[in-house]
């Protein structure tokens, strides 16, 4: 008789990360890993290190020591870049593509076929059908972000990295994000998200991971993490970062 045993894949793995700027680690030899499936909330305060790490994975800094590995393939591999979307902190969109030239684009480089459909499905939820044809020049920052994030989802990439995805956003856009890390996670993606806004997380994260001075000084479930905290489980998850990173 033959047993299939289901094993969840390691989308993400980060052994050793180093980034120096001159003298100082603004990453400081981290380790971690992302299964399959899985959604991380990245919390930590002003400077942590948190942007860079994600960076570095995604390959927009180059890392000064460690390895990254994303579904098995070296992060900086095409292999391994058909696998990822990143959505910036900052959004970054070309100047003169209009909001649909950008998806197209994005389309093409990923192979995309059906790709208009899906992108109207987008426009509608982040109130840019009627924006279709405005240069990324023209957009506010809070449009831009909304294009960078339809950019994202477009090729229903296996894992994403959210940079502070909610920057600049208003109420309803802030609201339909959460509901696409919910559909996301269903769907089996892998997410790590960096925010401050600590309730877009809490609900959905199976695990948390806090950053402080280039180090991660927590990374696990949110129960275990409070089973650990001494204001045991009654504490918010605000209470739980507030102590964790609270200077000595």
């Amino acid at each position: 008789m033959l047993f299939l045993v289901s094993i969840k894949k390691k989308m993400l793995e980060v052994n050793g990360l180093i980034k120096k700027y001159d003298k100082q680690n603004a990453v400081n030899n981290i380790t971690f890993s992302l299964q399959g499936g899985e959604v991380v909330g990245l919390l930590g305060p002003n400077g942590a290190g948190k942007s860079t790490t994600m960076k570095c994975i995604v390959g927009l800094l180059r890392k000064t020591a460690g390895e990254v590995s994303i579904g098995g393939h070296d992060h900086l591999s095409v292999e391994a870049k058909k696998l990822f979307s990143y959505i910036p902190e900052t959004p970054n969109i070309y100047d003169l593509l209009t909001v649909r030239e950008h998806m197209q684009f994005i389309a093409q480089a990923y192979g995309v076929k059906d790709w208009k459909e899906r992108a109207e499905v987008y426009f509608e939820m982040y109130d840019l059908a009627d924006k279709q044809d405005k240069l990324g020049r023209d957009l506010s920052k809070g449009m831009k972000q909304k294009v960078s994030i339809c950019c994202a989802l477009l090729p229903d990439p296996r894992i994403l990295f959210f940079d502070e995805p909610m920057i600049g956003l208003d109420p309803k856009a802030i609201k339909n994000t959460k509901k696409i890390f919910k559909t996301l996670k269903e769907e089996g993606k892998t997410i790590l998200v960096s925010t401050h806004l600590m309730e877009s997380v809490e609900a959905i994260a199976d695990r948390i991971m806090i950053m402080k001075e280039g180090n991660i000084i927590g990374n696990d479930t949110l129960s275990n993490l409070k089973a650990n905290f001494n204001g045991g489980n009654d504490s918010t998850l605000e209470d739980l970062f507030l102590e964790l990173t609270k200077d000595e």
